[in-house]
């Protein structure tokens, strides 16, 4: 079992051969790649994972309902496709990319619905892409699933890996 915190969250992995934080000063190319905030690799596969949290308590009022707009714009789409292309190409290049990737994005915010959230995943999975020209499967895929979460949603879909707001 591995606990991964990013702010105020905290993801608890379980079953994980390694997880570890990718962004930060280990990185070495943050000068000229983005990275996801952790990569945890599992038997069967790797999960990229970035957190957002804008509803962290010690964020400014007005940041949540700003990055809700920004987000159902798709305004955001961009960077966080850069910070998984980045960082699939990274671990490509060290090796490391010899499993199917999945990409979830957990964005602390409760007033985001699940429409909200399947719009979002939309508007990523095709800046991503998850299809290949055509809209057919890369022979190679990019990535094999690519989801936005909330907390509660987050928690649904992965009861293995649950998430909780630190107090």
């Amino acid at each position: 079992m591995m606990i991964l915190t990013e702010g105020n969250l905290e993801i608890t992995i379980n079953n994980e051969i390694n997880a570890r934080k990718f962004d930060g000063p280990n990185h070495g190319l943050s000068h000229c790649m983005r990275a996801v905030d952790f990569v945890v690799e599992f038997s069967d596969r790797y999960l990229f994972v970035e957190v957002k949290d804008p509803q962290d308590p010690y964020a400014p009022a007005t940041t949540a309902g700003n990055y809700a707009q920004r987000l159902l714009s798709g305004r955001i789409t961009d960077e966080l496709m850069n910070k998984y292309r980045d960082s699939l190409l990274y671990e490509w290049a060290s090796g490391r990319a010899d499993k199917p990737v999945d990409y979830s994005v957990l964005i602390g915010l409760s007033q985001l619905t699940d429409p909200d959230l399947l719009v979002v995943s939309k508007m990523l999975q095709r800046s991503v892409p998850a299809l290949g020209p055509n809209s057919q499967p890369w022979p190679r895929p990019i990535v094999r699933n690519c989801a936005v979460f909330n907390i509660d949603s987050w928690n649904r879909t992965f009861p293995d890996h649950p998430v909780r707001r630190l107090p």
